[in-house]
């Protein structure tokens, strides 16, 4: 139909954490929601999933961006901007990109992570 009904899963190391609301019939969702989760000390990576909702089927999974721990280290102050989606199914083409803020706060004790969705494109 020339759209999608878009949503994010954010999985902490392959657990599934938090899931924004369906933005529905758009290529363009805006979500503005913003999560506070307690990190575990050892955690690894942070992935962002760009689902497709559908009802009269499995939900199909347009995209993903993967946040390591290391490239978390690199941004001490967070990372903020645009970043290209990459493809799940390697026989499947991706295009579009997402708008998402990503800090670490507290002390090496007791780290947050605080993850704003923001948008897609």
């Amino acid at each position: 139909t020339g759209s999608s009904d878009p949503y994010c899963i954010v999985k902490i190391d392959d657990e599934a954490i938090i899931r924004t609301a369906t933005v529905w019939k758009t290529l363009s969702p805006f979500w503005g929601e913003e999560y506070e989760v307690q990190l575990q000390p050892g955690f690894h990576s942070i992935s962002i999933y760009v689902m497709d909702e559908d009802a009269l089927s499995r939900d199909d999974i347009i995209g993903k961006v993967c946040i390591t721990r290391d490239m978390l280290a690199e941004h001490p102050k967070g990372y903020s901007g645009w970043m290209s989606l990459s493809e799940v199914d390697p026989d499947e083409e991706v295009q579009g990109e997402i708008h998402l803020r990503v800090e670490v706060l507290g002390s090496p004790g007791s780290r947050r992570l605080r993850c704003s969705v923001l948008e897609a494109r």
